[in-house]
């Protein structure tokens, strides 16, 4: 493992650089560790792929090279007392293909697959959240099964509705909120992933499992 200063007030924990579950598992454990024992002045600890970010007011911390001391110390000698809670198993309803997958078609002719298989292999398969970002409670889903693996579209969309299920290379993911977006779209979900009223307001977080069941667009339209 390795540090590095992020601007002022962060301090970046390299853990791997592999999308895998080792590097999964590690990440989480660190995550928890440091939470358990937070050192003075930390102020968001945030996981990611392989890595895990640690905010911090300099002015509380006694500076970078303590924290980064105090961190390496946390993380090389874990106590157990940031235990794994088992992952949460989460259902996502997906609407795929017609208006709201428009990219459906493209990856059935990318990966020489029909409609049909592609939705079959993608609502198939288990996910797990690896990292959550880019817009506010967007899940990066590893567990994509090879065969859809999908380049990025080479002109990405101005705006991509909320809900959209898109597929980038050899992830998958959800756009919680209305925002550009350069996946490839096949499909939509009616379930909200970001609800600001709510706490925590993002309803995916780093090391969930995720299942996606295909449904029709008159139970799209029926939900509530």
């Amino acid at each position: 493992m390795t540090l590095h200063p992020m601007g002022d007030a962060a301090v970046v924990l390299e853990i791997g650089q592999s999308i895998d579950e080792p590097t999964l598992a590690r990440v989480g454990s660190v995550t928890r560790e440091i939470a358990a024992h937070r050192p003075v002045g930390v102020t968001d600890i945030v996981p990611a792929f392989g890595s895990v970010t640690v905010y911090y007011d300099p002015r509380k911390t006694g500076g970078y090279d303590a924290l980064a001391a105090a961190l390496l110390r946390i993380a090389a000698a874990p106590d157990g007392a940031g235990v794994a809670p088992a992952p949460r198993m989460v259902e996502i309803p997906v609407c795929y293909g017609g208006e709201f997958g428009p990219d459906l078609g493209l990856v059935a002719s990318h990966t020489g697959l029909t409609p049909d298989e592609v939705i079959q292999l993608h609502s198939g398969a288990e996910y797990r959240v690896h990292a959550i970002g880019f817009s506010p409670g967007f899940p990066y889903l590893g567990g994509l099964p090879p065969r859809l693996n999908t380049p990025r579209r080479a002109t990405p969309r101005p705006q991509v509705p909320a809900g959209s299920v898109g597929i980038g290379s050899a992830q998958t993911g959800v756009y919680p909120i209305a925002s550009p977006g350069g996946w490839n779209l096949i499909g939509r979900t009616p379930r909200a992933l970001f609800r600001l009223q709510k706490s925590p307001p993002a309803l995916l977080l780093t090391g969930d499992r995720v299942r996606f069941r295909a449904i029709t667009a008159e139970e799209f339209a029926a939900w509530k």
